[in-house]
């Protein structure tokens, strides 16, 4: 499936005309456990499967074993996707994010396994090379202007690039991705084109994520969370400048 639609539109400047747009699509997307449905949110209908696995991983939906794939995903006026598990579901705690598509996160304890100053360090011209390369490739936006775009990167190159309406659905599809490839986390970077909020970075620590980058600012409590495990935190990436929040030690400067 696609992840946008042509449509006709009238553009207005100094006079209308009428010409073809592309439109991002939005699909519903229903979540079943073994048949039973029990979450829905909504959705770029790509990368299902990433970002169920993603979502379910850094979230622990499921207390106990569950298998990708033979997960069931069906497309039409909405997605559905039927995971086999033998665990519970566990939606305790669950609240709506910041973010403006009805985003879920899970307020649980998790033993997050907190980051530490690895091998990982990166020059300034290194991120700016990488964080152009991820906006030209995120071909969704280019063509629509309403996505978000999240991607995993060695330091050299994007191993990843997800891209959805909601920008915690993109950072679970490039999560999401690794764990299906059994990529390795703990020395990779993630970049992001949204807004730097505390859900987005949790998301990170869960899984050690050492440097997270975004063009745009973060929140305090996300400064907090990533000066406290250990996360080079960095915003503003753009053109030449960016600022970095916490832990400088990973950029060699």
């Amino acid at each position: 499936m696609k992840g946008f639609v042509k449509k006709r539109i009238l553009k207005v400047t100094k006079e209308a005309l009428e010409q073809e747009d592309t439109i991002a699509l939005e699909k519903r997307l229903r979540i079943l456990v073994n048949g039973k449905e029990v979450l829905k949110l909504f959705c770029s209908p790509l990368m299902i499967r990433e970002l169920v696995v993603g979502f379910f991983m850094t979230e622990g939906i499921i207390e106990g074993s569950w298998c990708a794939e033979r997960m069931e995903i069906s497309y039409g006026e909405e997605v559905v996707v039927d995971v086999p598990a033998e665990g519970s579901v566990n939606l305790e705690g669950a609240t709506i994010t910041s973010g403006c598509v009805g985003g879920i996160t899970f307020n649980r304890q998790k033993n997050n396994r907190v980051a530490h100053p690895g091998e990982i360090r990166v020059t300034p011209d290194e991120l700016r090379a990488l964080f152009n390369r991820f906006q030209k490739a995120s071909s969704l936006y280019n063509l629509t202007g309403c996505i978000h775009s999240a991607a995993v990167s060695d330091g050299k190159n994007l191993i990843v690039l997800a891209e959805d309406i909601g920008r915690h659905n993109a950072v679970d599809k490039a999560i999401g991705y690794c764990f299906l490839e059994n990529i390795p986390l703990d020395d990779k970077i993630m970049l992001v084109s949204g807004r730097l909020s505390s859900e987005m970075t949790s998301k990170c620590i869960r899984w050690s994520i050492p440097i997270v980058v975004s063009r745009t600012a973060p929140t305090a409590l996300s400064v907090e969370m990533a000066e406290k495990n250990g996360v080079t935190l960095i915003g503003f990436m753009r053109g030449v400048r960016f600022n970095i929040y916490t832990h400088p030690e990973r950029v060699k400067i």
